[in-house]
């Protein structure tokens, strides 16, 4: 992670800090956790939230083409940052509340990865975004998430209300601050799913 990097972060963070949620990128660890459970043959991925691009070059070494990645960026330094980075990938730059109603409606994807600060949104937009992930989510699809609290930072009662359950799937201690993973996805999967996860 370059010095440069980190004092992006840094300046978005100081401009809109329950937006940005952290002073600093992810580390490597964090974005090991972030795509371990994602392959190629789950399909394009959306990641949500991206920044400077740790999860995304991430999902890269999983062997995930550019071409498949859509990333949704609020913050006009960090898309085109990103597009720089990651020019055969499709870049975004708005807001996730608007993605399916504009350039997304009608897209599925296999996976998405959220680097968005869900403990700072309202329980009306966390709702509204699941909510409108997996209706755009492949039935096999997950919905990764990191915290940097005590739990799963979707409560439970939108997860029951969506029909969706939240599995830790890490944590860990060497990320600026420590921080858990979490799969969420939907209650009932085909058992054939779950043999292939146990599995892996």
């Amino acid at each position: 992670m370059s010095r440069l990097d980190k004092r992006r972060f840094l300046l978005a963070w100081l401009r809109a800090p329950l937006r940005i949620a952290s002073i600093t990128p992810s580390g490597a660890r964090l974005a090991g956790l972030m795509t371990k459970e994602i392959s190629p043959a789950a399909g394009p991925v959306l990641e949500l939230g991206p920044g400077t691009g740790v999860f995304t070059g991430a999902l890269l070494k999983r062997g995930i083409a550019e071409s498949d990645l859509t990333l949704v960026e609020y913050e006009a330094d960090f898309a085109a940052l990103l597009q720089g980075r990651f020019p055969s990938a499709k870049v975004l730059q708005l807001d996730v509340r608007e993605m399916w109603s504009g350039p997304l409606s009608g897209r599925f994807f296999g996976s998405v990865v959220s680097g968005l600060p869900l403990l700072s949104m309202k329980p009306d937009d966390v709702y509204a975004l699941l909510e409108g992930c997996f209706s755009n989510l492949r039935p096999y699809g997950a919905f990764y998430q990191f915290t940097y609290g005590p739990k799963c930072p979707v409560p439970a009662e939108i997860l029951d209300s969506l029909g969706l359950v939240a599995a830790k799937i890490g944590r860990t201690l060497r990320n600026i601050p420590p921080a858990a993973v979490y799969r969420i996805s939907r209650r009932y999967q085909p058992l054939l799913q779950v043999e292939q996860r146990h599995a892996s």
